[in-house]
């Protein structure tokens, strides 16, 4: 029996592939459900909890980047999302993180990878606490998982949100490139282009649209926040 037992929801349009992850899950012992087209995809996601989503690009009635959108906008619960696809570029990676998606797994893939990616998701704070951060501008909100800068709210997804919220508990200390690895993916980072898409999806959000930027790279050693004047 296994420590937690998550409850998945597959969205992909091949049987097969979605019969396979499924029967892989259920046998460490977690329940899953999988839908092989958007609209349904969607339409389970917003009405039943889950504790991740396994979303394929390419789908029948509505594609994996609008249901992920879609979801980012109308679900009450931030849910991660592991995307699928068999795109490999860097744009690609990048249209999927800004559309809400967590991590992003290339086909073909190993289901023991798949595993260790949805457990490294899983494992991540759901932050309960009531706490908030400010630097300049900007204001974020643990408690309602909430960004706002010079009172405009900032949408970002649940990879992000981590991010920004290890950079504002840091401050004014660098946060290093492996410890913001080993806090989103424990002992498992996905490849070399993961961390480096992330950050530019936060930084097109939450500095590109304003005057002066907050987040700032040290370069061979990470980032950090600071309202510089």
């Amino acid at each position: 029996m296994p420590e937690h037992i998550l409850r998945i929801l597959i969205i992909e349009d091949k049987q097969d592939i979605a019969e396979n992850i499924a029967d892989f899950f259920e046998a460490k012992g977690d329940i899953t459900d999988f839908a092989l087209d958007g609209i349904t995809g969607l339409h389970l996601a917003l009405t039943l909890p889950y504790d991740i989503i396994i979303l394929d690009l390419k789908l029948p009635g509505m594609d994996g980047l609008t249901l992920c959108k879609k979801l980012r906008c109308e679900g009450e619960k931030k849910t991660p999302i592991l995307m699928l696809t068999a795109r490999d570029t860097l744009d690609d990676k990048l249209a999927g993180f800004a559309s809400g998606a967590d991590d992003y797994l290339i086909k073909p893939f190993a289901l023991e990878e798949l595993s260790a990616r949805v457990t490294a998701l899983a494992r991540r704070p759901m932050y309960s606490t009531p706490t908030k951060h400010v630097v300049g501008d900007l204001s974020l909100d643990v408690e309602s998982m909430s960004v706002h800068r010079s009172g405009r709210k900032i949408e970002i997804n649940n990879t992000c949100f981590i991010i920004l919220k290890c950079l504002l508990e840091a401050m004014p200390q660098v946060v290093t490139r492996k410890d913001l690895e080993q806090t989103l993916w424990g002992d498992n980072p996905p490849g070399s282009d993961a961390l480096r898409s992330h950050m530019y999806t936060l930084r097109n959000r939450v500095d590109k649209p304003f005057a002066s930027p907050l987040i700032h790279t040290i370069h061979g050693v990470g980032f950090k926040i600071e309202a510089k004047t």
